[in-house]
């Protein structure tokens, strides 16, 4: 029998994928974040989209349903204060607003492959994460009539 076969093999190390508890603290970098919160925006607008088309609907079908409309964000609808209703809509905002910027930054990478890099994605992703965080403030003061 041969040394090899009669010794135990070493034990290669495992890499696994992120699990959920170390995920709390791992510290993401802001290409992954602006990244991965653009799948999450995503997924957002497209599980939201029953909702966006009755706001688009009942916004313009007549004047009645525009009044029913504004009343849901003043006083409620179904049970649901009309606080609520504003923070999902501002979830609407914030996840149209990244989604859309995400999205130009991803094209024009796509677009410019020879001039990106890693310090051009820390970047790119810090400049999206905060003109998204900055124009979803300044809708969001909208919203809720700060102006």
């Amino acid at each position: 029998m041969s040394e090899t076969a009669a010794s135990p093999a070493k034990k290669r190390p495992e890499f696994r994928n992120i699990d959920f508890p170390s995920l709390v603290s791992y510290r993401w970098p802001l290409a992954s974040l602006a990244s991965g919160m653009h799948r999450v925006s995503g997924a957002i607008l497209f599980f939201l989209l029953p909702f966006v088309v009755w706001m688009f609907d009942a916004s313009i079908s007549s004047e009645i349903s525009y009044g029913k409309f504004t009343a849901a964000f003043d006083s409620g609808m179904l049970g649901i204060p009309g606080v609520l209703w504003k923070l999902v809509v501002l979830g609407l905002i914030w996840a149209g607003l990244h989604h859309f910027i995400a999205g130009m930054r991803h094209m024009w990478m796509d677009t410019h492959h020879h001039h990106v890099g890693k310090d051009f994605g820390r970047q790119t992703a810090a400049v999206v994460l905060g003109l998204t965080l900055t124009l979803t403030v300044v809708l969001g003061a909208k919203l809720f009539g700060l102006y």
